[in-house]
């Protein structure tokens, strides 16, 4: 009997997070670009009882997410698409956030849109930086939503004088990412949403708080409903619910998971 598969790029603590929480019962095929760390997260969930697969991927790459929607197909009935690669501002400069978090999504999303089987679902992990960085113009959005990937980058909006920094570049392409998540949302009758976590307790969420924007980031989580940072765990959760066939009447949304730092931000209870 051929198994039902679930993809997951990114093997950071929100990817093992959701793997654990999609994979019982699934054939879960994992993609990182750090051979090193991903062959120990696949070994480490092969001992739990999971069934794993891995694959070397730099998902900024056009050749090398199509080999790994063609290794998924060849693995059973593609149910399952999470992508949560990605690279923080404390992490990369900006040429790097634009071809992984931006070119990356799309990749992800055009080449498993050819994969995916009809009524699977798919969830980009994006941010709520997408919500703090001002509205993109239509027509540039709308050629953002829906320029084939391997054109993407020559936009001129992207060309690289357009943006300040890193934590500009990283806003600027997690609203991307919802724009693409819209744009893909009626591939073969699969759904799509995107995801957009607050500060979570991730090593990336650790390196932003240890990072230089560390005493905004504390002033966001203490003046939200939560008073904390979140957990991979809360992600996973969310992940799964919007996955699963019981949000069959949503797609090409995003559920903003913040412990409510946009609420305090927008209703002027932080400064």
């Amino acid at each position: 009997m051929s198994r039902n598969v679930a993809v997951i790029t990114g093997v950071g603590g929100t990817g093992q997070a959701i793997a654990r929480r999609i994979g019982p019962g699934t054939h879960l095929l994992l993609a990182d670009f750090n051979e090193e760390a991903l062959d120990a997260v696949a070994k480490q969930l092969h001992d739990e009882g999971y069934e794993a697969t891995s694959l070397v991927v730099d998902v900024s790459t056009h050749e090398s997410v199509t080999a790994l929607a063609e290794r998924a197909a060849s693995l059973g009935e593609v149910r399952s698409v999470v992508h949560t690669a990605g690279l923080s501002p404390v992490q990369a400069p900006v040429p790097a956030i634009l071809e992984v978090d931006l070119l990356g999504v799309a990749l992800v999303l055009e080449e498993f849109g050819k994969v995916v089987a009809p009524g699977g679902a798919g969830v980009v992990i994006a941010s709520m930086a997408a919500h703090h960085h001002p509205p993109i113009p239509g027509p540039d959005a709308l050629q953002l939503a829906t320029t084939p990937a391997d054109e993407l980058m020559s936009l001129p909006i992207l060309a690289p004088g357009n943006f300040a920094g890193a934590n500009y570049a990283y806003g600027f392409a997690k609203q991307a990412n919802l724009l693409r998540v819209q744009a893909a949302s009626t591939i073969r009758g699969a759904r799509v949403n995107a995801i957009s976590p607050g500060v979570i307790a991730t090593p990336m969420g650790q390196a932003e708080l240890n990072g230089p924007h560390a005493a905004v980031m504390k002033a966001m989580t203490d003046a939200s409903n939560a008073g904390r940072v979140g957990t991979p765990a809360e992600i996973a959760a969310a992940t799964e619910y919007l996955l699963n066939p019981a949000a069959g009447f949503i797609s090409g949304t995003d559920l903003l998971v913040d412990g409510g730092v946009l609420a305090a931000i927008r209703t002027g209870r932080l400064g």
